[in-house]
């Protein structure tokens, strides 16, 4: 009875070490609370990357926060630096755990290195006010024309 119940709690956990191994694992703090009007954003600064590469930050639970998918880079250039929105609920007591993993077409998923992820950064900003083009008054705009 013991052996069947250490079976499954074996897979469990070989489950858990194969998302962890397919990228990067680290743990970012912010630098306050955030307060209202605020949102929490990555900065990720990323080095020289293969063609195809695409960089996919998920937290330490799974939820996906985005990819990067740099185009257009010169060979040996360093692909730059972007920007992930943060959702509120991703962050817990003031952290954000996060895996960060390299996917290229027809290759297993893999931890970037020093040289390709070169820093990531937990940032607070405001949150911007709506925009007069925003899809909301665009609406408005075509309400009176017939397509």
């Amino acid at each position: 009875m013991r052996v069947l119940l250490a079976v499954p709690a074996f897979f469990v956990l070989l489950g858990q070490l194969a998302f962890a191994v397919d990228g990067r694992t680290m743990t970012l703090a912010l630098p306050h609370p955030l307060r209202a009007g605020e949102t929490a954003w990555l900065e990720v600064r990323l080095g020289v990357l293969e063609r195809g590469v695409e960089v996919e930050i998920a937290t330490a639970a799974g939820q996906s926060l985005g990819v990067i998918s740099p185009f257009a880079i010169p060979s040996g250039r360093q692909a730059g630096t972007y920007t992930v929105p943060v959702p509120a609920d991703a962050i817990a007591d003031g952290r954000l755990s996060l895996v960060v993993s390299l996917n290229q077409n027809g290759h297993p998923k893999r931890a970037p290195t020093a040289k390709e992820l070169k820093r990531i950064r937990l940032k607070v900003m405001q949150t911007p006010p709506p925009s007069p083009n925003s899809a909301s008054s665009a609406s408005s705009v075509f309400q009176g024309l017939w397509f």
